[in-house]
Parts: structure tokens; C-alpha cells; sequence
């Protein structure tokens, strides 16, 4: 038997010790994945079950133990890309306030993981929570390695909707694909999704590409938060205009099992806010008051916002009817600056 073949032999022996675990796999909505039928035998994980759960609890851990301390100091230890910069100034705000935010809740217990069957760096493993003790909604969470020697961190984090429907994952000995920016076969590539989605929470019903994408809860609540303020703002002739920017290189992508994506990806936004009529501009919520501080207050202010977001893409050979569109099924969103301009 020569080396190649040792090597096949090893994996696919180690892939069927992982399936007799008996792991759970059930899907968002309750439902176990199905096993891809065309699984092939080099495209096995090299992350099992159990390794993923050990790298997860080790950096929820950390993270809660920053949490405790309202202390952002180490938080680079577990975690990186936006979920980084959103978690410290989720504990910049925590410090002042002392309170943290109920959505900085991270469950411990999963529904579902799928762990890349790539070779090759980076690669990103997504996983999806329970709800939370005080039933909010499942977390969909991507950890990322960037090359052989470095350790898994927490990338991003996006709440799911509640009753969003999650594709399904082809599962060759527990795991799938990641994507990339420029995967095609698809609706539109990734790469264009996030621009185009960018596109649409700048200019809502007014972007050229509304139509390519399903209604929403994130900009539901961006509207309704948006209509808000410009109700204050005329009654003094003032203004605001928000701006959304997709961040190059941040996005993790994962093909799923109707050769679909699931893509997460960064967009920073900045809102501008002028309160006319010689009035003062203030921070729009406590959040906002938090990081603002003690700032002195001037006729416009300036916040700028990470955003994450996760958007199924469907394969382009579905398109039968109006209803094939992108689809976003989870997000968050974080002030990270405020400032009196």
C-alpha cells in the first residue's frame, strides 16, 4: 500500500468513527441534514466533532470571562474581523453603563455545525446555537483559522431571525465547502450580493436591485429607526443620510447542499445627523450616548456602525419564479464611533 492510498484509508476510517459518534446535526429549523450521496473520499474534515466543540467552549469562555470583567484588554485572544471590533465596543459601552447588552449572550449549546472539508487556508467553520436562556434567537457564529499554525477565533456573529428558514449542508463526513467572494452558478456571486444588499439598506425601496432581494427584519428595523429620527428632524428642518460599504476581504462564504451560498460578510455604515436650526445634534441611543461620553455636542453628529450580515444566495439554476431571491437571514449591528462634527 503506498503513502497516498495509507492516507485515504486513514481518513476514511477516521470519518467513520466520527459518523458512529452518533453527533447531533439538527438543522435551524429542527430538521437533520442529509448526507451528500456523491461524498468523496478526500473531502474530509480535518476538524472533527469534537475538536470543533473544544475550540468553541475554550474561546465562549474567554470571551465570557471578558464579558465579567467588562474588560475589552484580551478579547483579541478569541476573537477577530468585526465580532472584534463590535465586542469592544460592546464592553467600552458595558464600562460606562455597567450593564451589558442582553444580545452579547453567546449560548454554549448548538444546533448544528459544519466544519470545512477544504484543504488549505483560511478556513471557517459555521455553527448555529440554541436560543438563549431567555429565548433569544439562535446565534449563527463563524470561527475562523487563517493558516496552519494559528488558532481559531470568533470572526463573526449574526442573530438569526426568528423562523427564518436556513439551507441545508451536504455533509461528506461531516462537513461542506467554504465558498468564495467570486463563487458563480449562483443568483449573482457573493461578492455582488454584499454590494448589492449595501445598496439597498442605503437606498431601500429606491435601489436598483430592491427587487433581487426578499423583506427583511434587519432593515424593517433600520427603516422604522430611520423614519423615527427624520420625524424629529423636520419639525427643525435638519437632516440625516446614512451610508453602507461593503469591507473588502470580509466575508466567510459556505456552500450549501443545493449548491446555494450562505455568505456573512462586514458592511460599515456612517450616519450623519444635522439637528437644524442652530439646535444640538444628540446620540440616538443609549448605546450612542455611551460612546459619546462626554463630548461636547454640536449641530451635526457622526456615527459610523459595523454591521454583519448573513445572506442565503440560491443557485441560479432554481430561478422559476419571483420569489427567487437573496435572502437575508441574520444580522447584527453595533455603533463603534460617535462623534460631534
Amino acid at each position: 500500500m503506498n503513502g497516498s492510498t495509507t492516507r485515504i484509508v486513514k481518513r476514511l476510517i477516521a470519518a467513520t468513527a466520527v459518523l458512529v459518534m452518533g453527533v447531533s446535526l439538527a438543522a435551524c429549523e429542527g430538521e437533520l441534514p442529509k448526507v451528500s450521496q456523491d461524498t468523496n473520499a478526500e473531502a474530509i474534515p480535518d476538524l472533527t466533532t469534537d475538536q470543533e466543540k473544544a475550540i468553541r467552549e475554550k474561546l465562549l469562555a474567554d470571551i465570557q470571562k471578558c464579558n465579567d470583567e467588562k474588560n475589552p484588554a484580551n478579547l483579541g485572544q478569541a476573537m477577530t474581523g468585526p465580532e472584534l471590533q463590535i465586542r469592544q465596543s460592546e464592553l467600552q459601552i458595558a464600562s460606562k453603563t455597567n450593564e451589558l447588552d442582553p444580545k452579547t449572550k453567546i449560548p454554549t449549546d448548538i444546533t448544528q455545525t459544519v466544519v470545512p472539508t477544504d484543504n488549505g487556508w483560511p478556513r471557517s467553520v459555521f455553527t448555529i446555537t440554541t436560543t438563549t436562556d431567555d429565548q433569544q434567537s439562535k446565534r449563527l457564529l463563524v470561527f475562523t483559522q487563517n493558516s496552519a499554525r494559528s488558532n481559531y477565533k470568533l470572526w463573526g456573529l449574526a442573530r438569526l431571525f426568528q423562523g427564518v428558514k436556513m439551507p441545508k449542508f451536504a455533509i461528506p463526513a461531516i462537513g461542506a465547502q467554504n465558498g468564495t467572494e467570486s463563487d458563480n452558478g449562483l443568483l449573482m456571486t457573493p461578492k455582488q450580493a454584499v454590494e448589492r444588499y449595501a445598496d439597498v439598506l442605503q437606498n431601500g425601496k429606491n435601489s436598483k436591485y430592491a427587487a433581487d432581494f426578499g423583506d427583511d427584519l434587519f432593515r424593517q428595523e433600520l427603516e422604522q429607526l430611520q423614519n423615527t429620527v427624520q420625524q424629529g428632524m423636520e419639525r427643525n428642518k435638519g437632516s440625516q443620510q446614512q451610508t453602507f460599504t461593503p469591507v473588502n476581504g470580509e466575508m466567510r462564504v459556505m456552500r450549501s447542499a443545493d449548491g446555494g451560498d450562505l455568505v456573512v460578510a462586514q458592511i460599515n455604515s456612517e450616519w450623519t445627523r444635522s439637528a437644524g436650526e442652530g439646535r444640538e445634534s444628540q446620540p440616538a441611543s443609549k448605546s450612542e450616548k455611551a460612546l459619546f461620553g462626554d463630548g461636547k455636542a454640536t449641530s451635526t453628529m457622526r456615527v459610523q456602525y459595523v454591521n454583519v450580515v448573513a445572506l442565503y444566495i440560491p443557485p441560479k439554476s432554481n430561478a422559476v419564479d419571483s420569489a427567487h431571491v437573496v435572502t437575508a437571514v441574520g444580522a447584527e449591528r453595533q455603533p463603534v464611533k460617535v462623534e460631534a462634527i
